[in-house]
Formats: structure tokens, sequence, C-alpha cells
């Protein structure tokens, strides 16, 4: 049985200690999934000051899972110390399928709709190790499915429809399955294996914002250009709170909840108006983020908050190894024996496409017409007229399904990084 790195042994420890009674194995993996989340989202923006950004540190959790499921040795190793846990120990793969089918359930509800896929493209005719394609179907919503990437494809990724948890099998003909194949295909000819992770997520807010509230209000950019954006509005009671950086930067923390108040959003904004969101970016931590679960109050105030959309697709392969993930894309160091014995397998990329949507109603839409003068009630107030991040979470789990920043709310356009 494989076992949990020395890192993760000492947390599990650490919590379960007399100083620290209500801590759990489930608070630990609380805690490495926040450390994660954070060193992902701290990669992406190394060197992108500016511009909207979303990712998805669950989906590529599970992705990462998947590989650990076939890796060996170094691959191992630097896969494991990334994510602080593997998936191959049983009590670890039970807390994690805990927690996945958890946020599942309540995510498949009319309130919450979360699609994600997890698929695994294996060149045909690469025998597989027996077992491998089974224990990847049981790995929440990933699916290891065959394709021939020795031609050039002709479609794209983001035409690729591939449903979630899917059965494995061999990609023939048309469909869904071959337009996967050929949007790899597209990218590489000939590569062995690929990894393609994508997530989108609507849901409807506790307390919905009227579409006649909605109304085009100034929103500051980071170089101080103010444009009008379609700003929300309501009166309601939410989890609210203040906090300070290391550097004693003050910021606040609110935190809206979706419909059956499993899920939550929880937006993050810089005090000051001078205070640059990338500060606040550069010092985020688990800590601070342990601190909002008991720094927040529940409080009525007026809330504005813009309507956004962003989408980001992104290709890890230059993320990951900033984690200290580089092995899976050598061909020469990779070691994924579990997957195949007989084939030198490595990962050529790791596409993850990922899109969120915030509107009055919390679900896709239309826009609002409707511009009206609002009346100011004498409550405190949240605006979020400037660069702030969000952080959209299971509450129970404390997972981290999406974690981004909103810099321009009106900006639609789709960036590739």
């Amino acid at each position: 049985m494989c076992r949990l790195p020395a890192s993760s042994i000492l947390l599990l420890l650490s919590l379960a200690s007399p100083s620290c009674p209500t801590s759990s194995p489930q608070a630990a993996m609380r805690h490495l999934h926040g450390s994660f989340a954070i060193s992902l989202y701290g990669a992406l923006i190394d060197g992108r000051p500016d511009g909207n950004l979303v990712v998805s540190p669950a989906g590529v959790a599970a992705s990462l899972g998947l590989l650990q499921l076939g890796a060996k040795g170094a691959t191992l190793a630097q896969l494991e110390g990334s994510l602080g846990y593997n998936v191959n120990d049983a009590q670890v793969r039970e807390l994690l399928l805990q927690s996945q089918a958890e946020t599942s359930n309540n995510s498949s509800r009319a309130a919450a709709w979360l699609r994600k896929t997890c698929v695994l493209l294996v060149q045909s005719g690469v025998k597989l190790v027996d077992g491998f394609t089974q224990n990847a179907a049981a790995w929440a919503d990933a699916s290891v499915v065959r394709g021939n990437f020795s031609q050039p494809g002709r479609g794209h990724v983001e035409a690729w429809p591939l449903q979630s948890g899917s059965s494995s099998g061999e990609m023939s003909g048309s469909g869904e399955a071959q337009q996967g194949a050929e949007a790899v295909a597209w990218w590489g000819h000939g590569l062995q294996m690929a990894l393609v992770n994508t997530v989108a997520f609507r849901g409807v807010w506790q307390k919905q914002f009227h579409f006649s509230n909605t109304q085009n209000l100034p929103f500051i950019l980071s170089d101080g250009t103010p444009v009008k954006v379609p700003m929300m509005y309501q009166t309601t009671e939410v989890s609210f709170g203040q906090f300070r950086t290391t550097s004693e930067q003050r910021y606040t923390v609110l935190e809206l909840p979706y419909l059956g108040r499993s899920l939550s959003l929880q937006v993050v904004l810089p005090s000051e108006r001078k205070t640059p969101l990338s500060s606040l970016e550069a010092q985020l931590s688990v800590r601070h983020m342990a601190s909002w679960d008991v720094g927040l109050r529940r409080t009525k105030m007026d809330v504005f908050l813009p309507r956004f959309k962003v989408h980001n697709k992104f290709n890890l392969r230059s993320t990951l190894p900033v984690m200290g993930i580089s092995d899976v894309f050598s061909p020469t160091a990779a070691d994924f024996s579990g997957i195949s014995a007989e084939e030198s397998l490595y990962v050529s990329d790791a596409f993850h496409d990922v899109t969120i949507e915030v509107t009055e109603e919390g679900t896709k839409a239309a826009a609002a017409t409707a511009m009206v003068l609002l009346k100011r009630s004498r409550a405190p107030v949240f605006k979020a007229d400037r660069p702030f991040l969000f952080l959209l979470r299971h509450i129970q789990t404390g997972s981290i399904l999406f974690m981004g920043r909103v810099t321009n709310p009106v900006d639609q356009s789709h960036t590739d990084i």
C-alpha cells in the first residue's frame, strides 16, 4: 500500500493533537485542498498581473489523481508532493471519493449544475495494465478513451462535448468521442497520451438578485480607467468579515450562498481602493482562508456585485512544472508503467477548460434591460466596483471548485493560456 508523503502524515498527526481537538482526517484533507488551490492559482497568475481568470482546483486535482493511479517512482513522488496525498492509499481514496460524492450530489439538483469531465486519451494499440481502466472509471468522473492520434485532426477541444463519466472504449466512427480524438490530434501528431479536463458550473442564489435592480455603474479597472458594467444589487443578510494580511493590508470577504446552502461564492476585495489586487493575491494563504470560516459574521448589507462570465483554456504543461510536476511531460523521465508496462508513456499536454458565470439568478439568464435608480438603505455597503478575487467552494468539505479574479466584468474574451 502506498503511503502519504511525510508532510501529509505530519499534518494529520498535528491536526489530531490535543491542541486541535476538533480536527480530523477530513480537516487535514481540507487543508491540503486549500494548499493545492493556492499553489495552482499562484502558478497561473505568475507573470500575468492583469486579466480575468478562473481555474478549477478540484478539477485539476482530480486529473492529477487519475495520473497517480498509473504513475510509479519519481513521477508518482512529484504528483504526491504537489497534491499532498496519494490516491492509491485506501484511506485517502475513501476520503476523496466521499468528498466528491457530496459535491456531486449537491450539484446535481436543479439549484446547482456542475459538469466535469476528466478523460485520459490513450493512443490505440497501447496495451494497458489490467485493472487500470476499471480503477480510472471508479475515480470520480474520470475515464480512459482510446484514439488514433497519428493523423492530423480537424477539430478543436472546445468543440468536444464529451459527457462526464463516459465509459472507456475505442474511439471509432462519428460522435463526441471522435471529436475528442480529433481535438487532441490537431494539437500534436503522434502523441501517446493526453489529459483533457473540462469544468462548468451554474448555480441559483439562495436569495436572487432582481433584474430590475441591475443598472450600469462604474467599475474601476487596475489602471484607474472607469468602465460601465451591469451591477447587480440587493439588500440582504450575508456572511461578511474584515481581515488583515501579514503586511497589515485590510481586505473584506463576502460570502453568498447558493440554494441549498451547500455551495457558496466568496468575494474577496481589498478595502483600500489604492491597494492593487496583485498585492492581496501574493499574500493569500490557507491560514487566511481558514480565518474566514471563523471570522465571517451574518450582517444585513447593501450588496453590489457585477454580473460576469469568465472562460479560460489552459495548457498546464507550463504551469505544473512550477509546482514540482515535471517528469510526467518527459519522454525519458515519465514512469507510467502502472498504465502500460510495455509502452514508455508520457503526458504530451494537459488541457484545462473552465467557465463560470454569475448573474442575477445565479444561473445563465438573459441580460437585464431595466436600468433604475436605487433607493439606498442605511445598511453597510459591500461594493465590488474594482478588481476582486472569488472562490466557489463546497462548504462542508471545503473543496474549492473554482478560484479566480475579475479585473474587468465586461471583458467577455476567452483567454487561452
